[in-house]
């Protein structure tokens, strides 16, 4: 009998894009360490950490706008089009000609964006002026990835996400990348508590994910999950949530 994986969660709203096996491979073997290895020098030089990104889709680029009326939507975008992941609708607009920034339309709908900043006009003629969360985009893309369980820690920084096939571990703010096989669960569901042990390439890694309120050191933002990994002699401790 299949074991149910225990992921302690919170309700999530946000509409998930559902990538084929072969695009998430790609996006997980683009990750450039040359620019991890500058991100690491740069947090040595300034005193300050950079930001913790995602497993790298280098033919995408995914943002979380925030609206001056609090409305809130995901953008991808991927080649000519974006999706917008709407309240109550998902929609793929063509790229046309714009003289500035990047302008996406169709007969009802109408996304343009520069940098952090964009418009967005829906079918009922109502016209938003946005900007991009970077920290809350990131756990999209993570999600429109594919990852079903993501998890984040700091001094120094890291993050891991884990998937159906591959779990992937990146520390010291992204100078260090490791890759495993997703092991099987052991689920304890009297101690709310999930195990997955894993030996591959000479790396030994205990990633342990326990169901208990977990607030991050850095941001103060709240997670449903306390998350532990061991790799080989060291020891991470953060928070995640599941994805999906």
């Amino acid at each position: 009998m299949k074991s149910r994986v225990y992921f302690p969660t919170v309700p999530f709203a946000a509409l998930g894009l559902i990538l084929n096996g072969a695009l998430r491979r790609l996006a997980r073997s683009l990750l450039l360490y040359a620019t991890a290895m500058v991100l690491a020098a740069c947090a040595s030089l300034s005193g300050k950490a950079p930001e913790i990104t995602s497993t790298i889709d280098a033919a995408s680029s995914t943002f979380f706008f925030e609206c001056e009326d609090q409305y809130v939507f995901v953008a991808r975008t991927r080649e000519a089009h974006v999706w917008l992941f709407l309240d109550d609708v998902t929609v793929n607009l063509p790229r046309r000609l714009s003289a500035s920034g990047e302008k996406y339309q169709s007969a009802e709908y109408l996304f343009w964006n520069k940098g952090s900043e964009a418009l967005l006009k829906t079918a009922d003629g109502k016209q938003r002026q946005c900007k991009n969360n970077r920290a809350r985009a990131v756990w999209e893309a993570a999600k429109l990835n594919g990852v079903d369980f993501r998890a984040v820690g700091n001094e120094p920084g890291w993050f891991l996400e884990l998937s159906g096939d591959l779990l992937v571990l990146e520390t010291d703010y992204g100078a260090s990348r490791y890759e495993f096989s997703t092991p099987p669960a052991d689920v304890d569901a009297v101690a709310r508590l999930t195990r997955y042990q894993v030996t591959e390439n000479g790396r030994n890694l205990l990633l342990e994910l326990k169901g208990s309120r977990c607030r991050d050191t850095m941001t103060g933002e709240d997670f449903p999950t306390s998350v532990s990994v061991t790799l080989d002699a060291r020891v991470f401790q953060g928070c995640g949530r599941a994805l999906h």
